[in-house]
């Protein structure tokens, strides 16, 4: 299912559930250190259904590589869509992070998040698969280069905390008491096992 609000994917994944009717495997969802909404409802939800999530855009439309920095080639001026610019503070922060990182590491920026996206997806009790939208060769192998970038859990903690987003009510309101609900320390409490499907 592509870009449907948690509500509908749960119910779609019930009745199919209950009607014996085939299962809803996974979602398809806008994901990357530019774009992370999902976080609220869509990448939870579907880790708790056991269902797997293609991530696209995950170079937020190229503006994580840097390059929109230095020209406005590229699918900023080819097909004007889904694209990020720079048009927060945050995002900005984002791209000075990732570009820093880059450095740090000897990575490309296109390889820092792309290996932020295969650590977070390394984390979630679910598939998590980047759908990669290399326009030429060069493009692919950065990608593909990707794999040989292990971050430090201080380099993916940067990314994670520069980019994260508000996640409203309720849980904002409900992580601020989940300590004193679970017994004085969250961290202890084992969470229940996802169903099979």
């Amino acid at each position: 299912m592509r870009n449907f609000p948690a509500w509908r994917v749960s119910r779609a994944a019930t009745l199919a559930d209950l009607k014996n009717w085939a299962p809803v495997t996974g979602i398809q969802v806008e994901y990357s250190l530019v774009e992370r909404t999902a976080d609220r409802e869509l990448r939870p939800m579907a880790e708790r259904l056991g269902l797997g999530a293609a991530l696209w855009s995950p170079l937020g439309g190229g503006l994580l590589t840097g390059k929109y920095r230095r020209s406005a080639e590229g699918r900023l001026t080819d097909l004007q869509a889904v694209i990020h610019t720079e048009s927060t503070e945050q995002k900005t922060a984002v791209v000075d992070t990732v570009l820093a990182i880059a450095e740090e590491t000897g990575a490309t920026p296109a390889q820092v998040t792309v290996a932020w996206l295969r650590e977070r997806a390394a984390q979630a009790s679910t598939s998590f698969v980047p759908i990669i939208g290399p326009r030429n060769l060069i493009q692919l192998d950065d990608y593909l280069g990707a794999l040989d970038v292990q971050l430090t859990p201080k380099q993916f903690a940067r990314l994670s905390d520069v980019s994260a987003i508000p996640l409203g009510v309720p849980h904002e309101a409900t992580a601020g008491v989940r300590d004193a609900v679970q017994g004085g320390d969250a961290s202890l409490v084992i969470q229940p096992a996802v169903p099979a499907a």
